[in-house]
């Protein structure tokens, strides 16, 4: 697949992975619908506010995105939220909300995209899930279990649709480098800038994920370079294993 020339839909356009994923493709000549709470800024060839805890939203964006683009080739599922703590201390909203994002609007994204990519003869998918579905880490029982499910949920649909010329992928960030980890530290009362140098002394690589390096790494599965990939799950960790 050519980059250039094809039709996007991007979730998750504002934030720190979604932007760097945004110049990534505009700058191979995608042309992309990006879609978030606020996305009236970004440098998208048509944008969509909305929220993907709204189930219609979802299900009709692909959609629209077709009729405004005249096509779609490519879904990137990339929109999602961090809930922290261990299961006693979490809340049914905590729940709710990480369940219906990180789970619930892929999966609908993705039923509703399917039909349309057949329509052009194919086309790819990928979800960004997470190191940590795949090997789970401590104190985050509702992160885990979501990003374990759009891990599976990848290696599923690859298969089932592999034999309609739509591959789909998946790319597994450990920590990245993005206002959502910085938040983390600033819950918990610490200095995000200083949490962040003491996160790169554990990286083999010596640095956590900028969202350049998870953006390269979508636009490679994007490619014909991965023509062969379908149902991978692409783990960019530096080197770090899920501690």
């Amino acid at each position: 697949m050519k980059i250039a020339g094809k039709k996007v839909l991007l979730t998750g356009a504002n934030g720190g992975i979604g932007q760097a994923i945004l110049r990534r493709l505009h700058g191979e000549g995608a042309l992309i619908a990006a879609t978030d709470l606020n996305v009236d800024y970004l440098d998208a060839k048509v944008r969509f506010n909305g929220n993907l805890l709204d189930k219609n939203f979802c299900d009709e964006l692909p959609k629209r995105v077709y009729e405004a683009l005249g096509g779609l080739d490519i879904l990137i599922n990339n929109a999602g939220v961090i809930r922290r703590g261990k299961i006693t201390e979490s809340s049914d909203e905590d729940l709710e909300v990480s369940m219906k994002v990180n789970v619930e609007a892929p999966f609908r994204l993705c039923r509703a995209s399917i039909p349309l990519l057949n329509q052009g003869g194919g086309g790819a998918i990928v979800n960004i899930a997470s190191c940590w579905g795949i090997h789970p880490g401590p104190s985050h029982p509702i992160y885990v279990m979501t990003k374990a499910a759009i891990a599976s949920l990848t290696q599923c649909l690859g298969r089932d649709h592999a034999s309609e010329n739509i591959r789909v992928n998946a790319v597994c960030p450990n920590e990245v480098n993005t206002p959502m980890i910085k938040s983390g530290f600033s819950i918990r009362g610490l200095d995000p800038n200083k949490g962040i140098e003491e996160l790169n002394k554990t990286v083999p690589l010596g640095r956590i994920a900028e969202p350049e390096d998870i953006a390269d790494v979508v636009a490679f599965l994007l490619s014909d370079a991965a023509r062969y990939m379908c149902g991978s799950l692409v783990e960019v960790n530096g080197g770090k294993a899920v501690s």
